[in-house]
């Protein structure tokens, strides 16, 4: 089987029909912060891969294990080499999720995280999103087609019978490289029609796309953009336990998924 992005269209289109005829076997699963990581690592007894298949040197964290029947591939991007801080935002995410792909060769990519929600399009902290689209709010290019571009508007892989049976809401997701919103940032977001604003769905999505690999977001609320506590202070306050919360939805998907083809999702 050639690797994911490498063929023809048509080997990469009779592959992904030959995954949609066959139970999934195999998730990759991105998260950002190791903060959202360990939960999940905890609940599925994931196992650190000291030898991983990545480019010597990257930060890059990779757990792997199996559950019921499927294998389950968590990366995370690690803590960054200068700052020591997670590896957060769009740059990350889109080479992780490249190399991970390249690696990994997964049926079924699931980018879990928290992320900020917005109470005027009815999300309240805790509230956890399967995430119907995506885009960015922070790629302003002013000039016909390329402002599309910018946008990059993509609808999630279709899990309605997912979304059913977990009973979870759904709504649009936004990402930029920010934590706050800006003037511009706000007006994006609202044109985006976003429920909650991330910073790395979008960027996942566009890999996963262009490598034909099918997507699914969750997303977990931590704080309220259009609240009126600072979004720092208030993502800080929430984090642990809209992360425990998280790890339970996540739980919740995987146990939907076992044994099921992609189109019964």
């Amino acid at each position: 089987m050639a690797p994911h992005g490498e063929g023809s269209d048509a080997s990469v289109e009779a592959m992904v029909a030959q995954v949609e005829k066959h139970p999934i076997s195999s998730i990759l699963i991105i998260i950002a912060m190791q903060t959202e990581a360990l939960p999940v690592v905890n609940k599925f007894q994931l196992i650190e891969n000291p030898h991983s298949s990545f480019p010597k040197g990257v930060p890059w964290i990779h757990y792997h294990g199996a559950y019921k029947d499927i294998i389950i591939n968590l990366v995370w991007p690690g803590k960054d080499l200068t700052f020591g801080v997670d590896s957060v935002g769009t740059i990350s995410a889109s080479i992780v999720t490249y190399a991970s792909i390249q690696a990994l060769q997964p049926d079924l990519i699931i980018n879990a995280g928290t992320a900020g929600g917005f109470k005027e399009k009815g999300a309240a902290i805790g509230d956890v999103f399967l995430v119907s689209h995506v885009a960015f709010h922070d790629r302003r290019i002013p000039i016909p087609v390329f402002d599309l571009y910018g946008v990059g508007l993509r609808q999630t892989y279709s899990t309605p019978n997912l979304l059913k049976a977990l009973n979870l809401k759904t709504g649009k997701l936004s990402t930029g490289d920010s934590l706050d919103m800006s003037p511009h940032d706000e007006a994006s977001i609202a044109a985006n029609d976003a429920t909650v604003k991330d910073m790395e769905g979008a960027a996942v999505a566009y890999v996963a796309e262009l490598l034909k690999v099918p997507a699914i977001f969750v997303k977990a609320v931590t704080d309220i953009v259009d609240g009126e506590k600072p979004t720092a202070e208030e993502f800080l306050q929430n984090l642990a336990a809209v992360t425990a919360t998280l790890e339970e939805v996540v739980t919740q998907v995987i146990d939907f998924i076992s044994g099921k083809c992609l189109p019964e999702l």
